[in-house]
């Protein structure tokens, strides 16, 4: 591995725990990541010559801490800190801090962090982006690409989630039980809506699908914090399986490939066996919740090496169970795409009409019932609903998937007229 590489993973692993730290000790998350920026620099200028220290994050920790005594000096109007030159061998301070740093104390702190990026006074769009900012190390530019944002735009919505942070008054102590407890789904959601922006990317869409990069990035950090939570092992299992089928969701025109048309040996083997592993951990706890159902029901997939092997009864029961758990038309509509395979079209059909009303806005309703429509011979209301989801299409490749379907209602209606 080249001097880059190794200084670069060593800087990206350790910025949570150095930011949590930083931001313990100074109460000022922008002094915080100013400090951590600072530290890494002078990392990339020492550590090629030096060596790895013995413990990256008690050195950065060590160095950023410094430079943000100097900069805090600097604005009081007093005496600087001495010269880099003076304070330049830190072996022995290292040590000393790297000994006090322990697991706790790193776990406190990156839990922290992640409390404050999603302190309950900030909206949602807000508190990913923070994170992606902050825990995550991502630039204003390339969190502003995923987002169909601009730069600016981007830059403005940070600076507004890190004034009310400040505003709020966040207590900066090591989070209680209680509070650990309260809003640790706030952190699984800002994990998941991370996932979600990658996953609905299309093929070509580079910058958004590196969120989900990130956010199993960020699951497994998470992970690492709640190591016996099985919602936290289901999160992260989730999103691997999900994963997992990157490279088999979109053809090589960036067109979108149906689960059930995917091939199969394109799906990352190292990912579903991390995921199934999970699951199969966190279910020993008898706790099911949210994602670990959802998690369930991506194994079933996963675990099929045919479309006809999938257990699509066991899918139906699976999702009845995460419609008790967490209600929701999406999770109902879901839901009918293993009904038509169980109990056939109509059946799937009765089940999502009346969720019209509450999801009049959502591309996945109006292809589902087109689908549907299409399989019970109903062409013209098929074709309806085929226009309405094409305007609603998020994506270009979402697009062209429904436009596929038109496409052969046409050429069938054409042919019957023929006869």
């Amino acid at each position: 591995m080249s001097d880059l590489a190794w200084i670069e993973a060593a800087l990206t692993s350790s910025r949570p725990q150095a930011i949590g730290a930083l931001l313990r000790y100074f109460r000022d998350l922008d002094l915080a990541e100013e400090a951590f920026q600072e530290a890494c620099l002078r990392a990339l200028r020492t550590w090629p010559q030096n060596g790895p220290p013995r413990d990256p994050t008690a050195w950065l920790i060590f160095v950023g801490r410094n430079v943000a005594i100097d900069t805090v000096r600097r604005r009081g109007r007093e005496a600087p800190l001495p010269e880099e030159e003076m304070i330049s061998d830190l072996e022995d301070a290292e040590t000393a801090l790297a000994e006090r740093l322990d697991g706790s104390q790193y776990r406190d702190d990156v839990l922290r962090l992640l409390f404050v990026c999603c302190h309950p006074d900030l909206p949602a769009t807000q508190q990913i982006a923070l994170a992606l900012r902050i825990v995550s190390g991502l630039t204003v530019k390339q969190i502003a690409r995923a987002f169909l944002v601009g730069e600016s735009a981007m830059e403005q919505r940070i600076t507004r989630a890190k004034n009310r942070v400040a505003a709020a008054d966040v207590p900066f102590e090591a989070p209680g039980a209680a509070e650990r407890a309260e809003r640790l789904g706030a952190v699984a959601a800002m994990i998941y809506l991370v996932f979600n922006e990658g996953y609905s990317a299309g093929g070509g869409d580079g910058a958004r699908l590196q969120l989900c990069d990130e956010a199993i990035r960020l699951a497994r950090l998470l992970l690492r914090l709640f190591q016996t939570e099985p919602e936290i092992m289901g999160l992260t299992a989730l999103l691997l399986l999900q994963h997992a089928r990157a490279p088999a969701r979109f053809g090589p025109d960036g067109a979108v490939v149906l689960l059930e048309d995917q091939d199969r040996s394109l799906w990352n083997r190292k990912m579903i066996v991390e995921g199934l592993a999970l699951i199969d951990k966190a279910m020993r706890h008898r706790r099911p919740g949210p994602y670990l159902v959802q998690a369930a029901i991506a194994a079933l997939h996963a675990r099929a090496a045919r479309p006809d092997d999938t257990d699509w009864a066991e899918i139906d029961l699976l999702y009845a169970t995460l419609e008790r758990l967490q209600p929701s038309p999406v999770v109902t509509l879901n839901r009918a795409v293993a009904v038509a395979k169980v109990r056939g079209p109509e059946a799937a059909l009765a089940l999502i009409e009346p969720l019209e009303p509450l999801l009049s806005g959502y591309f996945h309703f109006f292809g589902l019932r087109g689908g549907l429509l299409m399989r019970l011979g109903r062409a013209e209301e098929a074709r309806r609903a085929f226009d309405r989801a094409i305007a609603l299409a998020n994506t270009a490749a979402e697009a062209a998937h429904i436009r596929m379907h038109l496409d052969r209602l046409l050429e069938e209606s054409s042919k019957a007229e023929a006869l």
